[in-house]
């Protein structure tokens, strides 16, 4: 680990980033290691909540990124659950994914929280509401899809994503389920973005190696 972070750290301090990376600062190894859907590739994970405002800057920056993925990367997006009141957000996102809304409404989703402010992101109601007008579903449906057979297993396994990266606030990125790095640490969107992109080049080298 330590000569991973060393690696990237002189690969960092060498190349065109506007921060001056340090391992623990930037980025860091996740609290506990956690596994990954996609053997053979490189998965990244945001853990985000709707109602953040800071997550509501960087996804227009991420959406951009994972557009032009290459083949080895799979890009996931993860509701976090930290404290009770984030479980109607994380809800509303599992459900836009069972009613096949996800591309369609993510972001309208975030811009009716922080620009029109019609969605309470602490309310459950407010977002079933809101899904099935935008969504032009039946209201039933998407209570049903709210509260589907598999909703609990998503959001416990959301809650344990959370606490295992030793995530402290939102938005969080964990790459192949060891890293972490987030716009705090990274100090902004951009710089976030290529910390992602060198932290995977390492990550990617160091999987060729074996």
């Amino acid at each position: 680990m330590r000569k991973f972070l060393l690696t990237v750290l002189l690969f960092l301090t060498t190349s065109a980033i506007a921060i001056d990376p340090q391992p623990g600062v930037n980025f860091k190894q996740t609290k506990e290691v956690i596994a990954t859907d996609t053997p053979g590739k490189i998965e990244v994970i945001e853990l985000f909540w709707y109602g953040c405002i800071h997550c509501f800057n960087f996804d227009p920056y991420l959406d951009k990124w994972a557009d032009k993925l290459p083949k080895d990367i799979v890009f996931k997006r993860v509701p976090a659950i930290p404290r009770k009141d984030w479980v109607p957000m994380a809800k509303a996102y599992y459900a836009l994914e069972t009613l096949g809304l996800e591309h369609k409404l993510h972001e309208k989703l975030f811009d009716a929280i922080h620009k029109d402010k019609i969605v309470d992101p602490s309310s459950e109601i407010s977002a079933i509401n809101w899904i099935a007008v935008n969504g032009k579903k039946d209201l039933n449906e998407v209570k049903d899809a709210f509260n589907s057979f598999s909703m609990k297993s998503k959001l416990s396994n959301s809650f344990k994503m959370f606490k295992a990266a030793g995530a402290t606030g939102v938005p969080a990125i964990i790459i192949d389920g060891r890293y972490m790095t987030s716009t705090t640490m990274a100090g902004g969107e951009k710089n976030t973005l290529q910390l992602m992109d060198y932290i995977i080049k390492n990550v990617r080298a160091d999987k060729a190696k074996k």
